[in-house]
């Protein structure tokens, strides 16, 4: 991922933005998104207070990297809210979107009061985040998940299928995000292939366990990765292209796009992060795994997180309903009156 040009933005932004990465470890991306909602929120404040048409072509001109401490320090909680009224009406945000730019001022101001101590009083501490709408997660049946797999064993003109099929079981059984997949080098498979290591949210590192599926999809695609053709190649990635280069986040995307629409699914609008529902919703449902386990092998960060995937499964209410051991007593016929 590109880095955020970091050179637009006011000297306290810019140290905010390194503390993130450095000191809390933050991912590129989130900071990323942090800097680009702040870029936005400086520009309406400053727009608001000196006159500039939000719809002029002045707006998307304003200089805000020159900002200094003082009018950043002089934001009121009431600018704040006039904020979050202009990106609901004017730029159509819904709660997750007006979520993340919440999130990264409360973290700004945050770090310039807590962490810096350049102020007394926070003007987004009393600030609720706006709540989201709960949707449940789709995900693919396991006669769907075979579909899939068929789709990619029976493409046999492709030069890639040992590697597709396995980047495709890996998504299906581990439940892993598209960056952490991509991010897999082959020094964190284990010798015996039971485990490897990915590096989640946070640059968290965690293990994912392997199960027979993914053993056998690694042990017919490693012989190829390893093999004379790729032997040159100065990069440690599992994952590599034609070019010999390490598999972007994009052409995984299309890879897997590709092989929903030859399964015939494409008509599901399923994408890859619904794969990675998919393991989870299937370790959950069919596994009895634990939430909490789940949790971990998601590497979620909080439980009611992992939490959706408890309320996915219909036929579980069902069940539970039908094992009441009340479930099969019947009312009897009322006795005869005299």
């Amino acid at each position: 991922m590109d880095t955020f040009p970091i050179e637009v933005m006011p000297q306290i932004v810019r140290d905010f933005a390194s503390y993130k990465l450095t000191i809390q470890g933050c991912s590129k991306k989130t900071v990323n998104e942090y800097l680009s909602d702040l870029r936005l929120f400086f520009k309406y404040i400053y727009a608001k207070r000196f006159g500039v048409d939000l719809y002029s072509n002045f707006f998307d001109k304003i200089d805000i990297s020159k900002l200094e401490n003082e009018f950043i320090f002089s934001v009121t909680t009431e600018e704040i809210y006039e904020f979050f009224i202009y990106v609901s009406n004017e730029r159509r945000n819904q709660a997750a979107a007006k979520s993340r730019k919440l999130s990264a001022i409360k973290s700004l101001y945050k770090y310039i009061c807590q962490k810096r101590r350049l102020m007394e009083k926070n003007p987004a501490i009393d600030i609720e985040t706006p709540k989201k709408k709960q949707s449940l997660p789709k995900f693919l049946s396991i006669e769907e998940c075979m579909l899939l797999l068929d789709a990619v064993q029976n493409d046999t003109e492709s030069k890639t299928r040992e590697r597709d099929y396995c980047i495709i079981t890996l998504f299906l059984n581990c439940g892993m995000r598209l960056s952490e997949l991509c991010g897999i080098n082959l020094n964190d498979l284990d010798r015996e292939l039971r485990s490897l290591r990915v590096i989640g949210k946070g640059n968290k590192e965690r293990i994912v366990y392997l199960n027979d599926a993914c053993r056998d999809a690694l042990s017919r695609y490693l012989p190829i990765r390893l093999s004379n053709e790729y032997a040159n190649i100065n990069i440690p990635a599992l994952f590599v292209s034609k070019q010999h280069k390490r598999l972007s986040n994009k052409t995984v995307q299309w890879l897997v796009y590709k092989y929903l629409k030859l399964a015939g699914l494409d008509y599901k609008h399923y994408s890859v992060h619904k794969l990675r529902h998919t393991a989870a919703t299937l370790m959950y449902q069919t596994g009895r795994v634990d939430v909490r386990v789940l949790k971990e092998i998601l590497g979620h960060e909080q439980l009611n997180t992992t939490q959706i995937y408890t309320h996915v499964s219909n036929q579980g209410m069902e069940d539970a309903v039908n094992a009441n051991p009340l479930a099969t007593i019947k009312r009897g016929t009322p006795p005869d009156e005299d």
